[in-house]
């Protein structure tokens, strides 16, 4: 079995319309995962959507259709942005297909023959748009602490998960595994949530039906988030042990949204402790998006719709700007004219221009044809330094969940060559005919250290990174060898490059 590597998205609610949001997390998973195969891992991306629930099964009720129907309807729009923005996912599991519930079940049978679920009553103040539960010191002038709306009392019989009997195993296992939560700030954050006493959970509902049924009870539906969390099991074959599930896991890495955090980091790793699965190796929080300062909402009608943004601008051009703007786990903030910042300076000044200058030299001085490199002066060996430091530098940093930082490596390798072009002066050399010679090698330099950019590139901007490769006479999927010093070879035809990113005029409507 080859080196394998396991990711994960959340999976998407179908009671919402993909936005800014869903397709961060998605995209840096995309990376991660376009990354490793790249490097040689055999690896599985899992994303998809969940179903069941309260909210669902009230939003079908309003626009007259079944919940199924709504899902069906909805998760094509999930599908079809993934296409858009170029996304490479293994598997896409939706909680309503035979092979969840069947895992779900399992899980719940499972859990309450070890004696870990328990039927009780519960009663406390239930936020149904978050589908959670809260005591009244929680609530906040008797509304949700996490979206501000009124909760309701609610009393029903309801099965519970013992997770009061896993806080202490849970809190040797964060405290003796510092990259089990990340970024640290959220890892403190459950670390004090831990601390304070976890109480047991209420794990179904009576009170509705859109929901995998209770093993043993049809009065109860499966709560939406015990159902939910199970996906990442149920997608690799679980309750199979063999197959996916014994290759792939634990998750190596668990990529969510912070607002989701409690669920991933407390609920989630104390349901595999019952289970007696291993917990994943990473979960890791990232921030919110605001846009232009303010929080994304509906009523004010400033959620940023990726398709359009996709239409406007371009999927390279949006895949690099969410990665390089903000640093992954922080968050930030969108704006239409930082957005064609990006794109005029780093996308058409840096990285075009590059490729732009030194595939014209190449047709001007040599009919187009590289040249074989000779003897290389300091210049040229402290570039090829700076290419070869950035291979490495791009691989701690995604190791680290860092995208902006992997993308600032790959930019100072850009800004060099530029440096390195106006500093040799090919345009110098060229006059002089003792010095052809010198002058083929700097080209060489500049064309060889384009090339391993663009294979940097391919995990982030794939469609660009596969243009610049094609320019520079390259074919084949990117793959780790090709990142040493010294490939491209002598003879081989380069096209002249036509702009990569033309300038975007700023407008005052946009």
């Amino acid at each position: 079995m080859s080196r394998t590597f396991y990711i994960t998205t959340p999976i998407y609610y179908v009671n919402d319309v993909p936005h800014i949001g869903h397709a961060y997390t998605t995209l840096a998973a995309d990376v991660l995962a376009r990354y490793k195969r790249m490097k040689g891992y055999e690896v599985f991306f899992l994303t998809g959507t969940d179903e069941h629930g309260q909210k669902v099964e009230k939003a079908a009720n309003t626009a007259g259709e079944t919940p199924l129907e709504l899902a069906d309807r909805v998760v094509k729009r999930f599908q079809a942005l993934w296409e858009k923005l170029n996304i490479n996912y293994s598997d896409f599991i939706r909680t309503t297909q035979e092979r969840h519930k069947k895992g779900v079940s399992h899980l719940f049978t499972d859990l309450m023959a070890k004696g870990d679920i328990y039927l009780g009553e519960y009663e406390d103040w239930y936020c149904t748009p978050c589908e959670t539960f809260w005591t009244e010191t929680q609530l906040i002038d008797f509304k949700c602490p996490d979206c501000n709306r009124p909760t309701e009392k609610l009393k029903e019989e309801s099965f519970f998960f013992r997770m009061s009997k896993y806080q202490e195993a849970l809190l040797a296992h964060i405290e003796a595994n510092p990259e089990f939560i990340q970024p640290k700030s959220r890892r403190n954050e459950i670390l004090s949530f831990v601390r304070e006493g976890l109480r047991d959970l209420s794990i179904s509902r009576t009170t509705f039906q859109w929901g995998i049924q209770a093993p043993g009870n049809d009065n109860h539906v499966v709560y939406v988030w015990f159902d939910a969390l199970a996906n990442y099991i149920t997608a690799l074959g679980y309750p199979e042990t063999a197959g996916k599930l014994k290759d792939f896991w634990p998750a190596d890495a668990q990529l969510i949204g912070k607002d989701i955090l409690r669920f991933h980091a407390v609920y989630w790793p104390t349901f595999l402790m019952s289970a007696g699965l291993p917990l994943p190796k990473r979960i890791f929080a990232h921030g919110w998006w605001t846009v232009e300062g303010q929080k994304m909402s509906k009523s004010l009608q400033n959620v940023v719709e990726p398709n359009m943004l996709i239409d406007k601008y371009g999927v390279d051009a949006i895949r690099y700007f969410l990665l390089r703007e903000v640093p992954f786990g922080l968050d930030g903030d969108f704006s239409h004219s930082a957005l064609i910042h990006r794109i005029n300076s780093d996308l058409a000044n840096d990285l075009g221009n590059l490729l732009n200058r030194s595939t014209a030299m190449i047709q001007k001085y040599f009919g187009g044809i590289v040249q074989a490199p000779l003897e290389m002066t300091g210049i040229d060996q402290g570039f090829k330094a700076k290419t070869e430091a950035a291979v490495n530098q791009v691989e701690s940093c995604l190791e680290e969940l860092a995208f902006s930082k992997a993308l600032q490596s790959i930019w100072e390798v850009i800004s060099a060559g530029n440096k390195y072009v106006d500093e040799t002066a090919p345009w110098a050399l060229a006059k002089d005919p003792a010095q052809k010679e010198r002058l083929g090698t700097v080209i060489y330099c500049v064309l060889e250290s384009q090339r391993i950019v663009y294979h940097l590139l391919s995990p982030f901007m794939p469609d660009t990174a596969k243009k610049g490769l094609d320019y520079l006479g390259w074919s084949g999927a990117p793959s780790e060898d090709q990142l040493q010093w010294g490939l491209l070879r002598p003879g081989t035809k380069i096209i002249k490059a036509e702009a990569l990113f033309p300038r975007i005029e700023e407008k005052g409507d946009i």
